[in-house]
């Protein structure tokens, strides 16, 4: 699989989660410290790219699941 399949395989496998099991994978995965520099710096960078609205709300959210996809990419390339 490349990193552009797991990308997508990861995507669905998350979108499909319940908010219970969400919050678990975060808990397990993310620390605290991460998930309030990624509010905060998505805040800032969005302003000052001028992103407003729901684009701006949503890009923390894309921060995070980058991350989760590169935690999960490095624990794959340990199994190998």
């Amino acid at each position: 699989m490349n990193h552009t399949e797991l990308a997508w395989e990861f995507a669905e496998v998350f979108n499909e989660l319940p908010i219970e099991q969400i919050n678990q994978v975060l808990a397990k995965n993310v620390p605290l410290e991460m998930l309030e520099f990624f509010s905060s710096y998505a805040g800032s960078f969005g302003e000052s790219e001028s992103l407003s609205g729901d684009t701006l709300k949503r890009l923390p959210n894309l921060m995070l699941l980058g991350y989760l996809l590169r935690v999960l990419e490095e624990r794959l390339l340990q199994d190998e």
